[in-house]
C-alpha cells in the first residue's frame, strides 16, 4: 500500500468555468499555481463526464511542474480515468465510504460539514480533510446555507479529527481573521477566479493567510 499524495490545504482553489467566465478555466488555474495556490478542486456541475475528464487531465499535465494535487469534485469515475488526486464530497455526494473503497487507500478524500451533526460524521479513517462552511455569505454556492462565522468555524473545528479549510465568503480582507482561528486554510473560488488577474489575487490571499498564522504562532 503507498502513501496517500502530500497536500497542503494553504490556500485552496476551488475552480470552474462559472466562476471565470469568459477565460480559460486551464490559464486561471496556472496564474493562480504561480501566485501561490497550494490545492485545486475541479468543480463543474454540468460538464459531462467526458469532457471533464478531458479537461482534468490537461489541469493535472498543467499543475504537475508545481507540486499541486488536483481534487475532482463529486465525481469519482472522473478522477480515477483522468488521474487526479483524490474527490471532494459535499454532504449530498456519495459518502466517504464508498468513496473510498472505489479510490483505494492512495487518494486523498475531502469532506464537507457546515453543522455540528454533519461534522460528527466525518470519519478520519475514511477522509483526509474536511471543508467546513460557509463562513461568510457567498453567491458562489446558493444553497450552502447561513453563514457560520469565526465562531462557529472554531466550533465545528474542533468537533472535526482532521485538518480543516474554512469556505465561503473568504477574501484577502477576511483572510487573516479565518487563518487566526487555527484552521490548516482557506479554500476560494471567486476571490481569484473572478480576479482581474488570478496571480496577485492569489499572491494577496497567501499574504494574508501568514499574518494569519503569525497571530496564532505568536
Amino acid at each position: 500500500m503507498g502513501a496517500r499524495p502530500r497536500f497542503d490545504l494553504t490556500l485552496y482553489l476551488v475552480a470552474g468555468s462559472a466562476a471565470a467566465p469568459g477565460r480559460r478555466l486551464v490559464e486561471v488555474i496556472v496564474a493562480a499555481a504561480r501566485g501561490g495556490v497550494t490545492l485545486v478542486q475541479l468543480r463543474e456541475k454540468s460538464l459531462p463526464d467526458g469532457a471533464m475528464i478531458e479537461l482534468a487531465r490537461e489541469i493535472k499535465e498543467r499543475l504537475h511542474p508545481y507540486g499541486i494535487p488536483l481534487i475532482i469534485n463529486d465525481r469519482i469515475k472522473v478522477a480515477l480515468a483522468a488521474g487526479a488526486d483524490g474527490v471532494h464530497l459535499g454532504t449530498d455526494d456519495i459518502d466517504a465510504a464508498q468513496a473510498r473503497a472505489a479510490l483505494g487507500p492512495d487518494m486523498i478524500v475531502g469532506v464537507s460539514a457546515g453543522t455540528p451533526d454533519e461534522a460528527a460524521l466525518v470519519d478520519p479513517a475514511l477522509a483526509d480533510y474536511a471543508g467546513v462552511g460557509s463562513v461568510y455569505p457567498t453567491a458562489t454556492k446558493p444553497d450552502a446555507g447561513a453563514p457560520i462565522g469565526i465562531q462557529g468555524l472554531m466550533a465545528l473545528k474542533e468537533r472535526i479529527p482532521l485538518p480543516v479549510v474554512a469556505i465561503g465568503g473568504i477574501g484577502a480582507k477576511q483572510a487573516e481573521a479565518v487563518m487566526a482561528s487555527g484552521v490548516a486554510g482557506i479554500a476560494v473560488v471567486s476571490a481569484i477566479c473572478g480576479a482581474r488577474d488570478p496571480e496577485v489575487a492569489a499572491r494577496n490571499l497567501r499574504q494574508a493567510i501568514d499574518l494569519g498564522r503569525a497571530k496564532v504562532a505568536s
